[in-house]
């Protein structure tokens, strides 16, 4: 038996990284799994190698920084399956900008997806639960920089932390639709979204990955099958009645000083 039999998921920007991580673990775990993306390459490839390992799934083309076609992510999956037992809010902008240099768009794009697609497919997976007055579970993926962060991430960590609150306040809201609602805060991870932010913006060559583990306790930047196998947990009946939490999963210790 796994976690997640025959429970619908829909993991939104899950078509590489943490995101396709979770989609695979979900599968798995006996989940029919469902993925959006803006590139229909990488989600039709993902979907395919679901599928050769004997899985069920989807790919939804979607551009969630458009709030409609974040609810429509839902829509898609409601019609194709019936309906939508977990989401996971796995889409991320991780572009750079400070206090002083971030611009109205760029403040824009990070809302936007960080914050704003979200919400609205949340919205729509709740709506669909409570319609069928059936429970449900929600991860949202944020960021433990959303505590602070570094200078360059100010967009960032304001849309993020936006979504902590959101966590909290949706998983207060529904909690007598026993619609359970989670975030997990993530620390450093060895994501293909990561390799490109380290060259792009901070002109990493490729050992950017051994340099980066010599100064982590690990020893290492955290993976995302570890990611994965955490956000089965919270989107099963094993995690039990937990709901509102946000979970800091980094090793880094907020807090502790030397």
């Amino acid at each position: 038996m796994g976690l997640l039999d025959d429970k619908v998921v829909l993991v939104n920007g899950g078509s590489q990284g943490v995101g396709a991580a979770i989609a695979r673990a979900a599968v798995r775990e006996g989940a029919v799994v469902a993925v959006s993306g803006r590139r229909p390459e990488p989600g039709e490839a993902l979907v395919t190698e679901l599928t050769a390992r004997g899985g069920k799934a989807l790919f939804v083309r979607a551009d969630l920084a458009d709030a409609e076609q974040a609810r429509a992510s839902v829509a898609r999956v409601v019609e194709a399956y019936g309906r939508v037992d977990c989401l996971v809010n796995s889409a991320g902008l991780t572009a750079r900008g400070t206090l002083l240099d971030t611009t109205p768009e760029l403040f824009d794009q990070h809302v936007a997806i960080n914050l704003r697609a979200p919400f609205f497919a949340m919205q729509a997976a709740v709506a669909d639960m409570v319609r069928r007055e059936e429970p449900g579970t929600i991860v949202n993926i944020i960021t433990s920089s959303a505590h602070g962060g570094q200078p360059f991430l100010a967009p960032y960590v304001a849309a993020k932390a936006g979504l902590i609150g959101l966590t909290r306040n949706a998983a207060h809201a529904h909690r007598w639709d026993r619609i359970r609602i989670n975030g997990l805060n993530i620390g450093w991870t060895a994501t293909e979204g990561e390799d490109a932010t380290q060259r792009t913006f901070h002109g990493a060559g490729d050992d950017w990955r051994e340099q980066a583990a010599a100064r982590l306790p690990m020893g290492r930047l955290g993976r995302p099958d570890e990611i994965a196998d955490f956000v089965v947990l919270l989107l099963s009946d094993r995690s039990g009645v937990v709901t509102g939490s946000v979970i800091d999963w980094d090793q880094n210790v907020l807090g502790g000083l030397d």
